[in-house]
């Protein structure tokens, strides 16, 4: 997740600079140099572990629909968890339309990514 995470990053600062601008004007974002963004860094192996836990417990139920590959339906699935926080965000906070849906894709990539390793490695 962290390196699909960077490499995306670097994509949408090359393809989207005004949103990069944004984050940097935008003043709602605590600056690099505060301690509790070290936290970034530890959000995706939390999250990591949490979902091998429930990859591992609802497994199953991914393999009755032989149409899809489980993992895909997982990754979907997770991501469909994460758009009410999305408009949540959008509505709550001074945040753009772009910065909202880019924070959306970036999460269905790690889904889909993270889904992908955990059903090759838990077989």
């Amino acid at each position: 997740m962290v390196i699909v995470s960077l490499i995306l990053n670097a994509l949408t600062g090359v393809l989207l600079p005004s949103l990069m601008a944004e984050y940097e004007t935008s003043g709602i974002f605590r600056p690099w140099s505060d301690p509790l963004m070290s936290l970034m860094f530890v959000e995706p192996f939390v999250l990591g572990v949490i979902l091998a836990w429930v990859w591992n417990k609802t497994k199953p139920c991914f393999q009755v629909c032989k149409c899809h590959r489980p993992w895909i339906l997982f990754g979907l699935g997770y991501w469909v968890l994460t758009i009410p926080g999305m408009i949540m965000s959008y509505s709550s906070f001074p945040l753009s339309l772009i910065m909202i849906a880019s924070w959306s894709f970036t999460i269905l990539l790690q889904a889909l990514v993270s889904a992908f390793l955990l059903s090759k490695m838990n077989k």
